[in-house]
């Protein structure tokens, strides 16, 4: 504004020698104080100028930074995404590791067994002093035997498994079922019962897999094959996309057997889905 005071003594010397009248004086006061404020719009429009430039510099820096944030949060999500997929591979393949090293117990089980009745056929009665021949042995072998091999429950049994393992599952779940009806009080009806829930299972069948694993629990309670049912129904659950189901079933597992193998995956299964086990 000081550039403005030279031209008010100027115009103030003008009107006191008369050269410019009193009217002409207050209008070149006014044009002077018109100016001066239009400097001031425009020192005030430069001033919010600067402020916008530097408000819209400090926006593309945030805005920088929340890409290179996004990146790396989707970066990490990925990783995390990964490793889960890993570890459900790793436990599925050591269920699939333990089922076969349980099938094979049952063979070597069922064979000792056969073998003890065999050498029972054998031994001589104290009685009758058992058989004076290898004939009259050979004899009580062949009674002893089954008549039609292919009748034995057990070879009904281990044939469905293989059908299982090989992925024939309609098979397999025709082949345990038969055996359940056959031998409904047998020490493997159990395992049959699982074994139809868990080919209905690789099928893909989840609403037949948890039904099947239901009556697993229920007419089997104290069966060994109960906590990899419940794993089981828990896993159908959250395949079907009901996430709480699905929780809450392996929550109960964990409770319920702790000390079972099925507890740890259950605990690992939770864990890939953000649920802290004790």
């Amino acid at each position: 504004m000081k550039i403005f005071r030279p031209l008010v003594v100027l115009v103030a010397a003008l009107s006191a020698t008369g050269c410019i009248s009193s009217s002409d004086f207050q209008a070149a006061q006014r044009q002077i104080a018109e100016l001066q404020e239009e400097l001031a719009n425009v020192k005030r429009t430069t001033a919010v100028k600067e402020d916008v430039q530097n408000v819209n510099s400090r926006v593309a820096e945030q805005t920088e930074t929340l890409l290179k944030s996004s990146a790396t949060l989707a970066s990490k999500v990925d990783a995390m995404e990964e490793r889960i997929a890993t570890a459900q591979g790793t436990a599925e393949q050591t269920g699939y590791k333990v089922d076969q090293i349980s099938a094979r117990l049952t063979q070597q089980a069922q064979a000792i067994e056969e073998l003890r009745q065999k050498v029972a056929a054998l031994t001589p009665s104290p009685a009758t002093g058992g058989p004076s021949t290898g004939e009259a042995s050979m004899a009580e072998v062949n009674v002893a035997a089954p008549a039609n091999p292919a009748a034995d429950p057990m070879q009904v049994y281990q044939a469905a498994y293989r059908d299982y393992q090989r992925g024939n599952y309609d098979l397999a779940i025709e082949g345990f079922r038969e055996f359940m009806t056959a031998n409904p009080t047998s020490d493997y009806a159990d395992n049959a019962s699982y074994w139809v829930g868990e080919s209905l299972f690789s099928q893909k069948k989840y609403r037949d897999a948890i039904a099947q694993f239901d009556s697993v629990v229920s007419k089997f309670p104290k069966s060994d094959k109960v906590p990899g049912a419940l794993l089981k129904k828990g896993f159908a659950y959250l395949a079907l996309g009901e996430r709480g189901q699905g929780i809450v079933q392996l929550q109960y597992v964990v409770h319920e057997h702790p000390n079972a193998a099925e507890a740890a995956l259950a605990r690992q299964r939770l864990k890939t889905l953000g649920v802290e086990t004790k």
